[in-house]
């Protein structure tokens, strides 16, 4: 019969669950909590309890929100006849941090991966057709990876978006190749989005 894990190994467990967070960090920051800042651990655990129950994902572009729309769909201002795709969450906060895109976002929350089993309704690929298909989007950005999952993402919407007759461009230069969106520094995601090219 496994042995039941302490109150403090079960914390360290749980924080390696952060990117990047390996044993040794997991252990300090346990300890750090505990030993110094214990009003802290209530409160973190208590913003952690609140998003997990509050935060959804929006129905039109699938970005992070406490509402059913999203503030950025919901955003009159922005330019509803243009789309970003985006992978992730973070990579909408990461383009928002350049203030130089004021249209909407599509979020797939991942990327074609036939290996993993991953087609293109495990991303909401249906649902950004829908959308186009709705009326009103002139040009699809894409803002995918430049991983080969993300490429060959991009590649696959590109085909389906032309074949609505729709402008298709991608990111352009600044952006490394294999690198993520939210680790890209904001200057060079703004010129990578204001020298966005047509993709072939």
């Amino acid at each position: 019969m496994p042995m039941k894990l302490t109150a403090i190994e079960n914390l360290t467990q749980a924080l390696r669950c952060l990117p990047g967070v390996g044993n040794k960090s997991a252990s300090r920051m346990t300890l750090h909590l505990l030993q110094h800042n214990r009003a802290a651990a209530l409160s973190l655990a208590q913003a952690l309890t609140e998003a997990v129950e509050r935060v959804r994902h929006c129905e039109c572009c699938r970005n992070f929100s406490e509402d059913a729309l999203c503030s950025l769909c919901q955003d009159t201002r922005r330019d509803a006849g243009i789309i970003c795709v985006v992978e992730t969450p973070s990579d909408v906060a990461a383009i928002e941090s350049t203030s130089s895109y004021k249209g909407r976002y599509h979020v797939l929350l991942g990327h074609l991966s036939p290996i993993d089993g991953v087609g293109p309704n495990d991303i909401g690929l249906d649902l950004l057709d829908a959308r186009v298909d709705s009326g009103g989007v002139t040009e699809v950005i894409l803002a995918t990876s430049s991983t080969v999952e993300g490429e060959a993402t991009a590649h696959y919407i590109a085909n389906q978006m032309r074949a609505r007759g729709i402008e298709v461009s991608r990111l352009a230069r600044g952006v490394p190749m294999g690198g993520e969106l939210d680790y890209v520094d904001s200057s060079t995601l703004a010129q990578a989005l204001s020298g966005r090219r047509p993709l072939d």
